[in-house]
């Protein structure tokens, strides 16, 4: 019993103190270079898989200088996910977050969070998850990028709807408009994939302008989100 407690606390420690909701399991999986963590809920073996796909999380101190543990601070897209009643949920943190591979390097939350091998990881996660079954994907902030990039290079899986939340959609139009250094180890998302999709913005968002964010998602209009940062978003303003 002591052995069980001793772990119960190591994975909440792992986690951000965040407690899942008793139906969801805790299953680290390995994918390419890396473990990653995932939180999952299936009762059906038909109906759609609702995958969220976590932000970029601690990737960069106050000071512009990459972290040594680009792990989330905040428990936004856990909890989304907890209060989805879809009968098929996921949450997916990124490589290296809450648990260090030791292929783990810093590009792989900086200039190459978007890289191929990143995304080769989340892809084929992603497939072996949800075996065939239809798929909505929402991504958050760096997640929403992520998510576009697998609808995108994976035709075969059977995305039917894409839910971006405060998403960077265009890294190479981000960085420049900060001036900041390029990603140049990461692909870049130049086009939106054709497919029912939903974009939820920010108001006067900081950290992803709204005049990006609007030419990004173009033709397509957003849902503006009202008193939030882009770190504190209400779970409640969420609804696709």
């Amino acid at each position: 019993m002591k052995g069980f407690f001793a772990l119960f606390l190591l994975l909440l420690s792992s986690c951000g103190g965040w407690v899942p909701p008793a139906d969801f399991f805790y299953a680290p999986i390995t994918s390419g270079e890396y473990q990653i963590v995932t939180y999952q809920r299936f009762s059906d073996t038909t109906s759609p898989v609702h995958i969220y796909l976590e932000g970029d999380g601690n990737s960069f101190d106050g000071h512009g200088m990459p972290t040594a543990d680009p792990t989330p601070a905040g428990t936004f897209m856990r909890d989304l996910a907890a209060m989805d009643s879809g009968p098929n949920v996921v949450y997916i943190a990124r490589p290296c977050q809450f648990i260090k591979s030791p292929t783990c390097t810093t590009c792989d939350w900086t200039d190459g969070r978007f890289s191929e091998k990143i995304l080769d990881a989340m892809s084929n996660l992603i497939t072996d998850i949800v075996k065939n079954r239809p798929v909505v994907l929402i991504g958050y902030s760096g997640g929403a990028m992520i998510s576009g990039l697998i609808i995108q290079r994976n035709p075969e899986l059977n995305v039917k709807k894409w839910v971006t939340i405060a998403g960077v959609l265009n890294h190479a139009e981000w960085t420049d408009y900060f001036d900041d250094m390029p990603l140049s180890h990461s692909l870049n998302l130049n086009t939106l994939p054709q497919i029912l999709q939903t974009h939820f913005v920010v108001r006067h968002d900081k950290v992803v302008p709204n005049e990006l964010s609007v030419r990004w998602i173009a033709p397509n209009k957003p849902i503006f989100i009202e008193n939030a940062t882009h770190n504190k978003i209400p779970t409640k303003e969420i609804v696709f």
